[in-house]
């Protein structure tokens, strides 16, 4: 069993406790009765999806964050363009809790991170307010990956799909994604590659916006993430462990941009 095998299995588990607790049925009325998704502005300059992680299985605790709300409203202030929010608990210690805490703190775009496996936590996903969810191409089947694309567009939701090398990159296009990403991490070991990224970038499709996930612990990754053509980068432990959120979003949204800028001119 791999490392992610092992999450999903904790999330089903979660999950039906959930579903014990609260029908479908409530949930799909509570989505209905919350106000509309945010839409997340595919066109925009290059930007962070700033993230809110307490832990990570890989690192083990990160951050103590006794109010998620507040710091994602350092995270908008410092020009986050969304703020990711961690909902798995068994091995990121996030909440459903966080991500009220954060739909009510800040008016951008709001993506549940999670491991979204049934319909049920879409529902959920928009009965909390959230505007973006994650789709892991290597958590699903092709069936599954289109149903839930096309469940979260259904919902006002934008799908962020998550791929790691270049057969999954291409069950993406073959969605016709707007928004991908590449995650340098290894689900296997967990590891961290940033290499990985210029390579498959080349082969994502030109039209879709795309983000670069892991592997960010300053703005010289950054740089080298819009050089090879990320339109966003999504970080979590750089900003918790960083000491200041805000401006350390501030900084690395500046150096992206200036990277594409350069980039563009030199085209």
């Amino acid at each position: 069993m791999t490392v992610l095998d092992d999450i999903v299995a904790g999330v089903r588990e979660d999950l039906a406790e959930r579903r014990r607790q609260t029908p479908l049925a409530d949930v799909i009325e509570r989505a209905r009765e919350a106000q509309p998704a945010r839409a997340f502005d595919l066109d925009g300059d290059f930007g962070v999806i700033a993230e809110v992680k307490r832990r990570s299985p890989s690192r083990g605790d990160l951050a103590h964050i006794p109010d998620p709300g507040t710091l994602a409203g350092l995270y908008a202030a410092g020009g986050a363009r969304a703020i990711s929010v961690l909902t798995e608990g068994r091995r990121f210690s996030g909440s459903l809790e966080d991500l009220d805490s954060v739909r009510a703190a800040v008016d951008i775009p709001v993506l549940r991170k999670d491991f979204m496996v049934e319909e049920y936590q879409f529902h959920e996903a928009r009965a909390h307010g959230a505007d973006l969810v994650l789709l892991i191409v290597a958590a699903l089947d092709v069936g599954q990956l289109h149903e839930f694309h096309a469940l979260a567009r259904e919902l006002g939701m934008t799908a962020l799909v998550e791929t790691h090398n270049a057969e999954e990159l291409a069950i993406a296009a073959e969605l016709d994604a707007p928004l991908i990403g590449i995650n340098t991490r290894n689900l296997k070991d967990l590891s961290v590659d940033t290499s990985r990224f210029a390579p498959l970038a080349d082969l994502a499709p030109a039209a879709c916006t795309l983000v670069a996930e892991s592997g960010v612990t300053g703005p010289d990754d950054v740089e080298t993430y819009a050089g090879a053509g990320a339109d966003l980068v999504l970080v979590g432990e750089a900003l918790v462990t960083g000491g200041d959120a805000e401006s350390a979003v501030a900084a690395f949204t500046s150096t992206g941009q200036e990277r594409r800028a350069a980039t563009s001119r030199q085209s």
